[in-house]
């Protein structure tokens, strides 16, 4: 069942049902589809969606239209907008995913035990993934080859802005699935507009093994405190980039540019610097005028407002600020340690950078934040699953437990002992 209107409660009901179900049968079948045919189909995927460009943009422009009119801020716009590029990246990602090794399979350890027993710990998928994210399309596509490829079904539960965009891309998909002789419905967009159908889907653990929500804070909590299955969790992104006594400048300065700049709306960009007071004296003007160029307001301390005159007083709530757009908070700080404590109290535990040309330096930062990626001397854009080789993400994951960063298609599987003997019985 398709549907864009809201179902009665009970039809409502039965539709999730129905879909989750559906998904669990799928799993069960994909569990033993070779992973050479996954990848066919993720790759079948990438050619319908290029032979789709025109459709494609088509569906993004009404949801386009329908973000303008009803007054989305430019960082969700940019999020929900397609173009060829943004198309294209999208179809290559999908190949990327393809090219992966098949996890599914793979013998973690081995052991043979002293009575002869081959004890194996093999990698086996999750299988069925409820996934909840907000308006961007191209994670639509992101999401179902990572499950694909990790052989999970999954159902996709995206904002209603990106509807028309979401639902073209699950199209193109299918068509795939169908072509390759995979389960069409190891794939499943949930196209109905009543919030209420996320509430249902959350009670249903007797189908949905895992849930990722991906998106706003106010999302992931209550998706937190809903779920009745285990919740991999994607919080909110407050990077640091911390600026040693021991940096290059210029390199820090491109970094810090880069980190907040290149891409304001997304979640592992830079929103909150911190900088040595050894260098603040030659650092902070610099970098201010170079932020002030790309239009990016500065929340400071008093240290960081009377060197930078236009900067404004910063509270703790702008330090713990996920701001999505152009204003960054910045502290200094009088020590290494100081600046591991700033980063711990205010960030999110997404990712973190340090510049310094001090090694020590950097390995104490890298042990004592508490945060799923640390970059050492780069941009906080670089906490990317296709930047870290991982072909495409789910998203990354703020949680420590089941999987921490990036989560690709070795994230979304979990293991069972396989015993071989030959006819061994205990004493």
């Amino acid at each position: 069942m398709t549907t864009t209107a809201c179902p009665a409660p009970e039809e409502l009901e039965l539709h999730c049902r129905q879909i989750a179900e559906r998904a669990r049968r799928a799993a069960q079948e994909l569990a033993t589809v070779p992973g050479q045919w996954r990848a066919a189909a993720i790759r079948a995927a990438a050619v319908r969606i290029r032979a789709d460009v025109a459709g494609i943009l088509a569906a993004n422009a009404l949801d386009m239209e329908a973000a303008r009119a009803a007054g989305v801020g430019a960082a969700n716009l940019d999020r929900l907008r397609l173009d060829g590029a943004r198309v294209e990246a999208l179809a290559a990602g999908l190949e990327a995913v393809a090219d992966q090794p098949d996890p599914v399979g793979e013998v973690i350890e081995e052991r043979t035990r002293p009575n002869g027993l081959v004890v194996r710990k093999v990698r086996v998928p999750l299988g069925v993934v409820l996934f909840i994210y907000e308006s961007r399309p191209n994670v639509t596509a992101d999401a179902a080859a990572v499950a694909l490829g990790s052989a999970n079904a999954i159902i996709l539960r995206g904002g209603t802005d990106a509807a028309r965009s979401s639902r073209r891309l699950v199209e193109c998909i299918h068509g795939a699935l169908a072509d390759t002789g995979v389960p069409i419905a190891a794939v499943q967009l949930v196209d109905t507009p009543d919030r209420a159908a996320v509430g249902r889907l959350l009670g249903m653990s007797d189908c949905i093994d895992v849930v990722i929500p991906r998106g706003g804070e106010e999302l992931v909590r209550r998706v937190a405190a809903e779920a009745r299955m285990p919740v991999l969790k994607h919080f909110t992104g407050n990077c640091h980039v911390y600026v040693d006594a021991a940096a290059d400048l210029a390199m820090a300065l491109g970094i810090v540019v880069n980190a907040k700049c290149q891409r304001m709306g997304v979640c592992n960009a830079a929103e909150s610097l911190v900088v040595h007071r050894a260098v603040a004296d030659r650092f902070l003007p610099a970098v201010a005028a170079a932020l002030a160029a790309h239009g990016v307001e500065i929340a400071g301390d008093a240290t960081v407002c009377r060197l930078v005159p236009a900067a404004v007083p910063a509270s703790d709530a702008d330090y713990a600020r996920e701001y999505l757009g152009p204003k960054i908070s910045a502290a200094v700080v009088d020590s290494l340690d100081d600046a591991i404590a700033h980063v711990n109290r205010f960030g999110s535990r997404h990712t973190d950078a340090i510049v310094t040309a001090d090694p020590a330096a950097a390995e104490r930062f890298a042990a004592g934040v508490d945060t799923a990626v640390v970059m050492v001397n780069a941009s906080t854009r670089f906490n990317d699953g296709g930047e870290l080789g991982l072909g495409a993400e789910i998203g990354i994951s703020t949680d420590k437990l089941h999987a921490r960063g990036p989560c690709g298609t070795r994230e979304l599987t979990t293991s069972k002992y396989v015993v071989t003997g030959s006819g061994q019985v205990r004493s």
